[in-house]
C-alpha cells in the first residue's frame, strides 16, 4: 500500500517544515509515503469561497485516481484514538488497498465534489488548527500508527 497526503499550499514556517521532515525520514521504515503540494491559488480577493473551492477541487482532482481509497481530514469526519486509526491503517492494508489518499483542503475546506469523491473523512481533533500544523500532527499520528502495528515502543497506550 502506498499513502499520499495532498495538501493545499505550502508550509512556511521552518519548525513545522522540520518536524515533517523528521517524521517523513521515520516513515519510510514502514510505508511508502509521499506529500503532494497543490499550490495557492493566486488572486483569491477576486474570488468568493465557492469559487476558490472550486478551483482547489479542480487541482485535487487531478491528483487523485479512480482507485485511490480518498479520505478526508475534515472537522466533521470520524474521530479515532491513535489505536483505532492505527486499526483503520491495518484495515486499508488487509484489504489490498493500492493507493490510500488523505487530503488537507484549502482555508475554506472541501468543495462539494471533493466531499463526493471521498471514501470517508476523519477528524484530528475537535479544535480548529491552521492547514500547516495539520500536516505535522498528521505525519505524527501516521507515525505513530505504524510503531502501534509493529508493537514497538514510541506509544505507550
Amino acid at each position: 500500500m502506498r499513502i499520499t497526503l495532498i495538501a493545499v499550499g505550502k508550509t512556511e514556517d521552518k519548525y513545522l517544515i522540520e518536524g515533517i521532515e523528521k517524521y517523513l525520514s521515520r516513515l519510510k521504515h514502514y510505508i511508502n509515503f509521499n506529500i503532494v503540494i497543490i499550490p495557492d491559488i493566486k488572486n483569491t480577493k477576486s474570488l468568493s469561497e465557492a469559487q476558490q473551492k472550486t478551483k482547489e477541487a479542480e487541482l485535487i482532482s487531478k491528483q487523485i485516481n479512480p482507485t485511490d481509497v480518498v479520505v478526508l481530514l475534515d472537522e466533521k469526519g470520524k474521530k479515532h484514538s491513535s489505536i483505532s486509526f492505527s486499526a483503520y491503517l491495518n484495515k486499508q492494508m488487509i484489504g489490498s488497498v493500492q493507493n490510500l489518499v488523505f487530503i488537507i483542503g484549502g482555508p475554506y475546506g472541501f468543495d462539494e465534489t471533493i466531499y463526493k469523491r471521498s471514501n470517508t473523512s476523519v477528524s484530528l481533533s475537535d479544535m480548529t488548527f491552521s492547514h500547516q500544523m495539520v500536516r505535522l500532527f498528521f505525519v505524527e499520528q501516521l507515525y505513530r500508527a505504524f510503531t502501534i502495528l509493529k508493537n514497538e515502543p514510541y506509544h505507550h497506550a
